[in-house]
């Protein structure tokens, strides 16, 4: 039985190639993002003296870590990824907004959301057709 809300791979060999490489502009992210959960979830105390610098207390780690792990596995669910992207969108905007504020580098965040959307635009012929990207 086909899902009519999850893409189905492509036939033709050009839209196969965007697909396979979208799905390995997602799992790049997808895989940072939970690493970085668990760190949040393990609290080392690294992260713990992180998070006090940036001036955030070490209660806030549980919540992060699981707002993160839930965003990015909606995010990994064809049914749910749209979804996934707006909720990451947001939390690594906080990321970004975090990283200024504390004047340090804030291009990772970017870049993870650039490769949020850049996979997800790859591997859903949907989301392509949306976009105003045409000839």
């Amino acid at each position: 039985m086909h899902d009519s809300t999850s893409p189905s791979p492509p036939s033709s060999t050009a839209a196969k190639v965007m697909f396979w490489v979208g799905w390995v502009l997602t799992i790049l992210p997808a895989l940072g993002l939970i690493m970085s959960a668990a760190l949040k979830l393990a609290r080392p105390a690294f992260v713990v003296t992180d998070f006090a610098k940036s001036g955030y207390p070490d209660n806030v780690l549980l919540p992060l870590g699981i707002v993160e792990l839930a965003c990015t596995i909606l995010y990994l669910i064809p049914q749910t990824a749209v979804l996934g992207a707006i909720l990451l969108t947001g939390y690594l905007g906080g990321a970004v907004a975090t990283h200024v504020r504390a004047s340090e580098n804030f291009v990772a965040p970017v870049i993870f959301g650039i490769l949020v959307w850049l996979g997800l635009v790859l591997r859903d012929p949907r989301l392509r057709a949306l976009l105003p990207l045409r000839r």
